[in-house]
């Protein structure tokens, strides 16, 4: 399955290389890598592609890598990374900054502001679901957060000074890659890795967590610990992807269930697959954007919103019961 992934992440991304308003053919694309050809040609490549097709590769990763990992904490297949508000307190963030017109001092003073939220998230969430060490109270605290940081968002549209802010913000929301730079890769790199090595850290712990609670803790994992671990890498990885790229859902929904037929289905088995498939699909749901004929530009937190769709609907012929 890896060199499968591999492969595929490879061609999503030269997918999102080639792909655009202004088609790149092959040889268009090799001889700018080269330094050669068209100086256009150069500059859309390298100011506008390059950083836009690492940054689907990235972001999907750790969208990925984050339902993996909250799916396997909390024992349900529809859990993601927004379970625990953090996804929304990150977006509370950026709304902030574009609200009060802080985004137009300097381009870092956005994503700054979404990282911000989603670690100043932590602490009513440690606060909330200190008490009990069971996944029922930081689902419970994390539904609070995410519905606290919903009802800021809608309050700065509401209280919104002009039309236009408003529709800054609501496009803003809906996620997207559209004219990123390096330096917005520069900022969701560094949150990524560590956000990715925090929750990679206890992949065992995930494995001893599907016998329960009480087995994982007769087996010597450290309940609290783990659960620290995660609420960090989670905050540290996804605030850093929704604050350069928005709020982009289903993705960590998705790709687990897309992976782990392919696995023998313990969680730190499906781990490393589901970066590799999340990658590969954000990647080529933003080609998708680009592709799909429309009077105005397609979000990406659209697309993948769609996508979401059947696989609910797969669960609930699933799981369905006669009540």
């Amino acid at each position: 399955m890896f060199p499968l992934l591999i492969v595929l992440a490879i061609l999503a991304g030269c997918a999102s290389l080639l792909f655009g308003p202004a088609r790149l053919s092959p040889v268009a694309l090799w001889d700018a890598m080269t330094g050669q050809g068209d100086p256009m040609v150069r500059a859309i490549l390298f100011q506008l592609r390059v950083p836009r097709a690492l940054l689907g590769l990235l972001i999907g990763a750790m969208l990925g890598l984050g339902g993996a990992s909250m799916q396997g904490y909390l024992r349900n297949p529809l859990s993601d990374p927004g379970v625990l508000g953090v996804s929304s307190a990150a977006a509370l963030g950026a709304v902030v900054a574009i609200y009060w017109q802080l985004a137009t001092s300097h381009p870092v003073v956005l994503p700054l502001l979404a990282i911000a939220g989603a670690l100043v998230s932590l602490v009513p969430l440690v606060w909330l679901s200190r008490r009990g060490e069971s996944s029922l109270s930081l689902i419970l605290a994390g539904i609070a957060i995410a519905t606290l940081a919903g009802a800021g968002i809608s309050l700065a549209l509401n209280l919104a000074p002009n039309p236009f802010a408003a529709m800054e913000i609501t496009t803003w929301l809906l996620g997207s890659l559209e004219d990123r730079a390096f330096a917005d890769l520069w900022i969701a790199l560094p949150c990524v890795a560590i956000g990715a090595g925090l929750l990679l850290w206890d992949a065992r712990a995930l494995d001893a967590l599907s016998l329960g609670e009480d087995a994982a803790r007769t087996l010597g994992v450290d309940l609290a610990r783990v659960r620290l671990r995660l609420m960090l890498g989670i905050a540290i990885g996804v605030g850093g992807a929704v604050a350069v790229a928005g709020s982009i859902g289903f993705i960590g929904l998705i790709v687990p269930h897309l992976v782990r037929p392919l696995t023998d289905r313990s969680p730190s088995a499906v781990l490393l697959p589901s970066a590799l498939a999340g990658a590969v699909l954000l990647t080529f749901a933003d080609v998708g954007t680009r592709l799909i004929p429309t009077t105005s530009p397609l979000k990406l937190g659209v697309l993948t919103a769609f996508l979401g769709v059947p696989v609910f609907t797969h669960y609930l012929l699933k799981e369905r019961r006669l009540w």
